[in-house]
């Protein structure tokens, strides 16, 4: 089968920008406004998140033509639910404070409707390459959304970034980056990830809506200049026949 120039950087970029699956889809609300308290803390979760993506995916292509129609589903859940329980093991047994960290939210991403959807939508369709490269595009967006979210939460929540709590094999770190009492601590609470989701999504459908305008006010000078292009050659034809 002849692909399409150009479809695989597509395929993989749809995920971190028109497709997003956090900020345009809207999908994986719950762990979002959950494991960004930190930027650690999110770039974990993103991490275990595109691994089970990814993971769920290429095997669900291999198998798209040997799962039946009727057990379809079950057997995709039976599937992110292993590599999920393998993570999760994996996470307990080698980075112990992401694992106390992100608690119920890692065996969460069984549930997680963006892993689940992609096998649905795409991976059960398509080869296993392209599969793979839908599912980093993905996995990667949602990454860097959360982090997005991270980023805000903790500057303003607690004036300070830090990194190594987590993380335990990296030497820690902290920058103050606001004075110390005048951070808002409303922002490490589900309020403040609320806030800040919302003020991020407001922000993009702005830029989406300005964006929507300007096209459509460049088109209607086009369709005005062309207007008058024909009104003048129409004119000018009929000096020529007088």
């Amino acid at each position: 089968m002849k692909r399409e120039k150009g479809f695989t950087k597509r395929n993989f970029l749809k995920g971190i920008l028109a497709e997003n699956p956090l900020f345009v889809s809207i999908l994986g609300t719950c762990p979002a406004l959950a494991t960004t308290k930190t930027v650690e803390a999110a770039i974990g979760m993103g991490i275990l998140f595109t691994i089970v993506l990814v993971c769920s995916s290429i095997l669900v292509s291999l198998l798209r033509k040997i799962i039946s129609e009727e057990i379809r589903t079950p057997a995709y859940i039976v599937i992110i639910a292993t590599f999920v329980t393998i993570v999760k093991m994996f996470t307990n047994a080698f980075l112990p404070e992401l694992y106390l960290t992100l608690g119920v939210f890692i065996s969460l991403i069984v549930v997680n409707c963006i892993v689940l959807g992609r096998a649905e939508a795409y991976a059960s369709k398509n080869t296993v390459f392209d599969s793979l490269i839908d599912a980093l595009g993905m996995g990667l967006g949602y990454t860097l959304a959360i982090i997005t979210m991270a980023v805000f939460r903790e500057i303003l929540g607690t004036g300070a970034f830090s990194f190594g709590k987590i993380f335990t094999f990296i030497p820690y770190f902290k920058l103050q980056i606001i004075p110390k009492g005048y951070e808002i601590s409303l922002f490490q609470n589900p309020a403040g990830a609320f806030i800040v989701f919302a003020l991020i999504l407001a922000v993009i459908a702005f830029i989406k809506n300005r964006k929507a305008e300007l096209k459509s006010n460049l088109e209607k000078q086009e369709k005005i200049r062309k207007q008058q292009e024909a009104k003048m050659a129409a004119e000018s034809s009929g000096g020529e026949s007088k």
